[in-house]
């Protein structure tokens, strides 16, 4: 028993750095990163400037996370769903957990140095301060608009991943930038509607527990309508396929049919914003990859 509990502790504390990084939520940054690499280089990119961007990549959100987790580490413990976080149980201190979010962080910057774009690299500094500072810091306790312009964090992969191959910005970039702008907030809140009562004990005004339904479902709908707007752009100014738009706009009718059934009479209100949740992760996905097989076709 006793030889084994080393191994067994160093066996949590590794898990619990990994938690430290949301990897889960990582993955899906990561998405909308491919597609950039893709629509910039307008092909298939060099495999080294796609590992050390997607490597890079990684390892930016990680560190913002773990800093994120750091600042929360009280009010982790207020909510059920974060209650279980490495710093809140005690697996791993907040000093270690700074330690590790610097190191990580400084560690994808100097990836992104080496092997990729000076532009690159610095809108990955911007976007790990943008979330721990801006939305983290600023904006998360003080306006339920905060994961509107916090969101802003969650769309630099989209730049960070063009300017990678390019060491600009396009027009294309900064229409995909904003279709994730726009997809944020009716993708959070719509989970934030199955634990509002969660932020709610934890003092953070996340829009579902702060306002009506009518103005939260107004707000998802104008924020969707805009992202299928962004998504036509995009694919506009790619000078994409008009089958492209087409299946494009196959996608968000499912998406659009799923928002609408989110009524507060409907008694089955949860369960749907759970349908809500899940279709704007699988909708981007698949936005992402018709992006990349249009570019290759």
């Amino acid at each position: 028993m006793s030889v084994n509990q080393p191994d067994k502790n160093a066996d949590l504390r590794f898990r619990g750095y990994l938690d430290l990084m949301k990897l889960r939520v990582v993955e899906l940054l990561l998405v909308t990163t491919l597609p950039a690499l893709v629509l910039a280089q307008n092909g298939i990119p060099s495999v080294g400037l796609s590992i050390a961007t997607i490597l890079g990549g990684t390892l930016a959100a990680g560190s913002a996370n773990a800093f994120n987790m750091v600042i929360e580490s009280e009010t982790d413990k207020l909510m059920k769903r974060t209650a279980q976080r490495p710093i809140a149980i005690g697996i791993i201190s907040r000093r270690e957990a700074t330690i590790f979010a610097t190191i990580v962080g400084l560690l994808s910057l100097l990836i992104f140095w080496l092997f990729t774009t000076p532009l690159a690299t610095w809108l990955t500094l911007i976007a790990i301060v943008f979330y721990v500072v801006i939305y983290t810091m600023a904006l998360k306790r003080r306006t339920s608009q905060n994961i509107v312009w916090g969101g802003i964090a969650g769309c630099m992969p989209v730049l960070i991943g063009w300017a990678a191959v390019t060491n600009d910005l396009s027009n294309v970039a900064w229409a995909f930038f904003f279709v994730i702008f726009f997809w944020t907030p009716p993708h959070f809140w719509a989970l934030a509607i199955k634990y509002k009562d969660d932020y709610n004990a934890a003092g953070i005004p996340m829009l579902p527990g702060v306002t009506s339904q009518k103005n939260l479902h107004g707000q998802m709908w104008f924020h969707t309508i805009a992202m299928f707007v962004a998504s036509v752009v995009t694919i506009n100014f790619a000078e994409l396929s008009l089958w492209v738009q087409i299946v494009n706009a196959l996608l968000f009718s499912v998406f659009a049919t799923t928002l609408a059934q989110l009524r507060g009479s409907n008694p089955d209100y949860g369960k749907v914003a759970a349908k809500v949740f899940q279709w704007s992760i699988t909708y981007l996905s698949l936005y992402s990859v018709l992006l990349v097989a249009a570019v290759l076709i």
